[in-house]
């Protein structure tokens, strides 16, 4: 039986390896991601299956002990500590982006490699150089534009820079981390054909790495957008004096992202873009697990740099013909592309494997477990288990529990993923329903509930542009209001430190103002705590005075779009709309200025000039006749606020349970002006 379970166990190994970098699967809305977890986490609980039958069948546990054990182990234990305690939304540190369950499982699978004799360890190199082999032919045929003219592939596969790895970036990486490999096994082999057969597949591999560099460049379609290292910085180490031990929470980047992101950041091209990673691992990693991590991190390199000082009178870095010394330059190279740019779900899996491959290990026999010297066979055979049972079957249990829930947040994650496909295919009725099934198989994604409540909100707006509204029309206009409002909430609720959640609900509120009363309220109350939650974002700040706006509360647009302006003083839009705000509050001089700037702002050539042009027009002919005239068009960029027109005739009234939930946290004013004002009731 043992010989049996060593063979199986082994090409599960094989199989995981191989599979990881090349898995995708189009029944997922993120058809890499999604992928790779299932066959990470897949192979190493069969794996950890195995060592429990085989450790239960002979009764004895025999361990190996490697060099990088303890920090590893610590820096696993750091993400599952972390992603418990301080991440929000514990579907986002286990699932999707599910960081903290690669780290944990790269954790697991770099003890199962040291448990295997370094003759099963040679083949695991040759193993991952093949899947770099393939993964390079995938990408040499999307160059080709082979997969764009084959209809029946999937929509993504047929993209420009499709490759199975994920992204440009991905597989840029792996492709130069496995470069080392292919020398290796060229320079080993003896044999002239198998030698050219290596030649031939570092090629691919080459050529799959300049493909993918050169997708990579600025100006791209797959061009890599990075966050500069001084915003990565300042948001690592502000994210530490928040929360110094465990940090931010795995899968929870975003947030400190949007905390505490440097108010120059604005003044950046990629002020609209929010990051989910730092700039690189370490700064992402110490942001997301705080000290503990930082110290994990510390401990490997330098176990990392004692390896390097103790092997080196044995082996020379370059030279490849030794497979330790092809491994450790794979290792080194990761670690140079980890200090440059943020991991991924293939390259932190085999970090782990590579630090596996290089760990000096050491056996050590704990022996037979027995605690029994009967007579009687079979009474002797039982106890002298019952020890082994004791210490394995919780293992088995826990593992049995992940396969049962794992199971079903990938079946709601199908699920969800066939309700985007109704959506697209406009099929609303079967959009709806999908959505809650997906919510009822797995109700902790906020996701499903964000496009739920979306999903709700379209189809109460098609009820109400109805010409002729029935009393059932209403009723269901008023319910599938209410369910947005709810799933809106249910999203806040998931993570209330996510601005990007409190904003989702806030839209859901400024697009029922036309259709419910006490909405403009509390639209203004989401977008405050929204705004809290990312105090330098000048949309928001422009989206909540446009509330104020409608409400016809100018004084107080005023004082949010001034705080836009000061926020990003280069935003056309920002200084659009408090051009108007001031024309509406009676200052028509304040109003001309701002209009003068946003033509500064704009290409002269550009649809926005014209509106703007066309807007100061009549603002200076609004002072100089004192008549109020309200310009005509709407521009590409340039949205002033609006007075929401009432839809329904009398407006829904919003139950009780329709409020927003209490604020997460205080305001974080850039100013101290608005530090200083309490929230003003909307009129």
């Amino acid at each position: 039986m043992n010989k049996t379970l060593e063979i199986i166990e082994r090409y599960v190994l094989w199989g995981t390896l191989f599979l990881l970098p090349l898995a995708m699967a189009p029944f997922f809305a993120n058809q890499y991601a999604t992928a790779k977890i299932i066959v990470l986490v897949v192979g190493v609980i069969i794996l950890l299956l195995i060592k429990a039958l085989k450790i239960i069948s002979t009764g004895k546990i025999s361990i190996s002990i490697g060099s990088f054990d303890f920090p590893v182990i610590l820096l696993g234990a750091s993400y599952l500590a972390s992603g418990i305690l301080n991440t929000p939304n514990k579907l986002e540190a286990f699932f999707l982006p599910g960081t903290a369950t690669v780290v944990v499982a790269g954790t697991l699978l770099y003890l199962i490699i040291n448990q295997e004799t370094n003759e099963e360890k040679k083949a695991l190199p040759q193993l991952l150089f093949i899947s770099a082999v393939v993964a390079s032919i995938f990408s040499l045929l999307s160059a080709a534009n082979v997969f764009s003219s084959i209809t029946a592939l999937p929509a993504f596969m047929r993209v420009d820079g499709f490759s199975p790895l994920g992204g440009t970036l991905p597989a840029l990486m792996f492709f130069i981390a496995m470069i080392p490999l292919g020398i290796r096994a060229i320079i080993s082999e003896t044999d002239m054909p198998k030698r050219v057969f290596w030649g031939v597949s570092l090629a691919l591999v080459v050529f799959g790495a300049v493909i993918s560099g050169f997708n990579a460049l600025p100006g791209k379609t797959t061009s890599v957008v990075l966050p500069s290292l001084n915003t990565s910085w300042t948001i690592t180490i502000d994210s530490l004096k928040v929360s110094p031990l465990l940090g931010m929470g795995p899968g929870n980047y975003l947030t400190a992202f949007n905390n505490f992101r440097p108010l120059e950041y604005n003044s950046t091209d990629l002020w609209q873009i929010r990051f989910t990673a730092a700039r690189n691992f370490f700064l992402t990693a110490i942001t997301e697990t705080g000290l503990l991590g930082l110290a994990a991190l510390i401990l490997l390199i330098y176990s990392a740099s004692r390896i390097y000082k103790s092997s080196s009178k044995d082996w020379k870095l370059m030279d490849f013909g030794k497979s330790d010394s092809a491994t450790i330059a794979s290792l080194t190279v990761v670690a140079i592309l980890l200090v440059l740019f943020p991991s991924n779900i293939v390259i932190t899996p085999l970090l782990f494997v590579l630090l596996a491959l290089n760990a000096s290990v050491h056996s050590l026999n704990l022996g037979a477990i027995s605690t029994t010297n009967r007579s009687d066979e079979v009474r002797e055979q039982f106890a002298s288990r019952l020890p082994v049972l004791v210490v394995t079957l919780p293992l088995v249990i826990a593992l049995f529990a992940l396969i049962y829930f794992g199971a079903k947040i990938t079946y709601a994650e199908y699920v969800y993923k066939q309700a985007l496909d109704a959506v697209a295919a406009n099929d609303g009725r079967k959009a709806y329903d999908l959505f809650q099934k997906a919510i009822t198989t797995s109700p902790y994604s906020d996701r499903y509930h964000t496009s739920y409540a979306q999903l709700n909100l379209a189809l109460a707006n098609a009820i109400a542009a109805n010409e002729n509204i029935t009393d059932e029309d209403r009723a269901t206009i008023a319910q599938l209001i209410q369910q947005a409002i709810r799933e809106g909430k249910s999203t806040v609720a998931l993570n209330p430190t996510r601005a990007g959640n409190w904003e989702v609900l806030a839209r859901i509120y400024q697009a029922v103002i036309p259709l419910a009363d006490n909405a403009d309220a509390f639209a203004a109350e989401t977008f405050r705590q929204a705004v809290a939650l990312d105090p330098i974002n000048p949309d928001l700040r422009i989206a909540l005075g446009g509330i104020y706006y409608g409400a016809g509360d100018y004084a107080n647009a005023i004082r949010i779009f001034e705080l836009a302006v000061a926020s990003k003083a280069d935003l056309a839009n920002a200084h659009f709309n408090l051009a108007y705000a001031y024309q509406q509050n009676g200052q028509i001089d304040a109003a001309i200025q701002q209009m003068s700037i946003v033509l500064s702002l704009v290409e002269r050539d550009s649809q926005d000039y014209e509106i703007a042009s066309k807007a100061l027009e009549e603002m200076e002919s609004l002072r100089d006749q004192a008549q109020a005239e309200t310009p005509e068009g709407e521009g590409e960029n340039l949205e002033a606020p609006e007075e929401p027109e009432q839809v329904l005739n009398p407006r829904i009234n919003l139950p009780e349970d329709a409020e927003p939930p209490a604020p997460s946290v205080s305001p974080t004013p850039i100013s101290e002006s608005e530090g200083s004002a309490s929230p003003t009731p909307l009129p």
